[in-house]
């Protein structure tokens, strides 16, 4: 009973701060962006539009855009870059059982990826990449390397904190709500999990706006065509945006077996960027 009344105590939080977090209230949304910029420090020079007051709501400024300079894209064909600026939390190899941590907590990959048995086994011994948006970070999304869309997993949750500094509760990230996203790649298939927590109103993707809201208790699933003939076939450029977070949250990446190497100069707590090269081929 009091785990039911805490879950939807955060969901009524997390309605409340999006709410309020979408109202247009001019000077005073300007004085809150104001001071959230400088608990955080964020670097506003950075921004594709750095003056404040030209954000008429919270969500447009914590989803504001970044100048295309500040972050320069890998072109090389055989690298995979980091979709989002954040923090490492974990990297490494996958194993089905206790092989994924969350502030020291294992989980599962079947946990994460709900028990789809054609997906746990086809990533079963492969890379995966978990990386925390704080706060002070760019929320924006992106690819990591060219892919055609596959299949979209809506996974209904709980609305826990991700910040590994603050959540004590035993596989977290595989009990809340997710969007899990498979692409075809030339490294195989990859999967893009971006998971939601407290305070986050909504994730968006440029396919279909949208997604999260209005939640449910059922899992959703949207099938896209294996083929470019068709004209709903959605394909996505490598740097290209797939989405965004509307407050904080984390972004996970999954790899097949044998196709691509993490780069050995990172680590857990290590800060990337967007663009930045965190994998190459093996091929």
């Amino acid at each position: 009973m009091l785990e039911k009344i805490i879950q939807l105590t955060r969901r009524w939080i997390t309605e409340l701060v999006g709410w309020l977090a979408q109202k247009k209230g001019k000077w005073i949304t300007s004085f809150v962006i104001f001071i959230f910029i400088r608990i955080y420090k964020i670097n506003m020079k950075e921004s594709l539009e750095p003056n404040i007051t030209a954000y008429s709501t919270f969500n447009n400024f914590f989803s504001r855009k970044l100048k295309k300079e500040v972050r320069p894209i890998d072109t090389n064909p055989s690298t995979i870059v980091s979709p989002v600026d954040g923090t490492i939390s974990q990297l490494g190899l996958i194993k089905v059982d206790n092989s994924i941590q969350a502030k020291n907590y294992p989980f599962s990959l079947t946990e994460l990826l709900v028990e789809d048995y054609d997906l746990i086994n086809y990533f079963y011994g492969g890379s995966l990449i978990t990386i925390y948006l704080s706060p002070r970070d760019y929320h924006r999304v992106h690819m990591p390397c060219d892919g055609v869309l596959r299949k979209v997993i809506y996974v209904p949750g709980n609305l826990f904190s991700v910040n590994p500094n603050k959540n004590n509760i035993p596989t977290i990230l595989s009990k809340n709500e997710r969007l899990i996203c498979i692409f075809d790649t030339d490294f195989g298939l990859i999967a893009q999990i971006l998971i939601g927590a407290i305070i986050v109103g909504s994730i968006v993707t440029i396919w279909s706006g949208t997604l999260i809201p209005p939640r449910g208790n059922n899992i959703k699933i949207w099938e896209y065509p294996q083929t470019t003939i068709q004209n709903n076939t959605i394909y996505l450029k490598k740097g290209q945006e797939m989405g965004y977070f509307k407050m904080g949250s984390t972004v996970i990446n999954l790899f097949p077996k044998k196709t691509v190497v993490l780069r050995q100069c990172l680590y857990k707590n290590a800060m990337v960027q967007f663009g930045q090269v965190i994998a190459k081929g093996m091929k």
